[in-house]
C-alpha cells in the first residue's frame, strides 16, 4: 500500500455560521448530499457539523486532483457519513465515483473542530 496523495482543509467556523446565516437553506443544498442535510439539519447548533464537511469536501477534492479529470468533480458528489462508531466516512457519486473506482485507492478521512475552526485531512492509498 502506498499513498497516493494527501488534500487539507482548514474552514474558519465564522465563515460557515454566516455563509448559514446569509443563504439558509440554499447553501446546503447546493453543497451538501441529502443526507448530510439531514444531519446538519438535525442538530441544535448545524454551524460545526456543515464547517467540518465544508473541509472534508475540499480535502477530498484536493487530495482528487491527483487523478486525471478530478476537476470536473463537483460539491455532492463527495459525502461524508458517520459510521455507527462515529468515525467519518468518504460517500463518492457520479463523476467523483468513477474517477475513482478504476484507479482502485481508498480514501482515509480525519474531521476535528472547535470552537473557531473546523478541519479535515483526506488521504489517498492504493
Amino acid at each position: 500500500m502506498a499513498i497516493v496523495a494527501i488534500g487539507l482543509d482548514v474552514v474558519e467556523m465564522p465563515r460557515a455560521r454566516a455563509l448559514l446565516a446569509r443563504h439558509g437553506d440554499r447553501i446546503l443544498e447546493r453543497t451538501l448530499t441529502v443526507d448530510e442535510r439531514k444531519y446538519v439539519q438535525s442538530l441544535g447548533d448545524p454551524g460545526p457539523a456543515f464547517a467540518a464537511r465544508l473541509a472534508a469536501k475540499e480535502a477530498v477534492y484536493k487530495a482528487l486532483q491527483a487523478l486525471p479529470g478530478a476537476r470536473a468533480v463537483g460539491w455532492r458528489e463527495i459525502g461524508v457519513r458517520r459510521l455507527p462508531d462515529g468515525r467519518p466516512e468518504v460517500e463518492l457519486s457520479g463523476r467523483a465515483l468513477e474517477l475513482l473506482t478504476p484507479h482502485r485507492v481508498t480514501i482515509h478521512l480525519s474531521l476535528s473542530h472547535s470552537r473557531d475552526v473546523a478541519a479535515a485531512v483526506a488521504i489517498l492509498e492504493s
